[in-house]
């Protein structure tokens, strides 16, 4: 895979639409001394290979109600290749389940879990986490907050 090297004005194009991405092309020009014609071939060409993945909808968890956030780390009791399959598609399935990362370190997997208040998060613990294929030990740790940080590409 080869990796690609921007510009400064696709660094300064990839800023704006990390921090807004309903931006249109036309903006996005004006922002960054181009025409709504180069803005949009700059950004399909970002687009063509591969740095903008794809465009997101950040949704408030709070706002429909689900206030707690709990990151979890999963040592499975057994590990093989048919375990950890078998665990992905098991801990996948969970709505609650956020984000499944596949870790090196003391646990195997770390879990972002999102529950409506403590006892839903135990609920959800308990019915669903702890009956998982192969889970072995867990570890709890509630967000308290949470900073969202530019990235890579950093401020203007």
């Amino acid at each position: 895979m080869s990796v690609f090297s921007p510009d400064r004005v696709d660094l300064a194009i990839l800023r704006m639409l990390a921090r807004d991405a309903t931006c249109g092309a036309a903006e996005v020009g004006r922002a960054v001394g181009l025409t709504q014609p180069a803005a949009w071939r700059r950004i399909r060409r970002l687009r063509d290979a591969g740095v903008i993945r794809g465009w997101r909808v950040i949704v408030d968890q709070a706002a429909l109600g689900f206030g707690v956030t709990v990151f979890l780390g999963i040592r499975l009791a057994a590990k093989g290749r048919i375990d950890l399959e078998e665990f992905e598609r098991a801990v996948t399935a969970i709505p609650e389940v956020q984000v499944v990362q596949h870790v090196l370190g003391r646990f195997d997997y770390r879990l972002r879990v999102t529950a409506r208040d403590i006892s839903d998060f135990e609920r959800i613990l308990r019915r669903r986490i702890m009956t998982l294929p192969g889970v072995g030990q867990v570890e709890a740790n509630v967000m308290l907050s949470e900073e969202r940080r530019p990235g890579p590409l950093g401020a203007d």
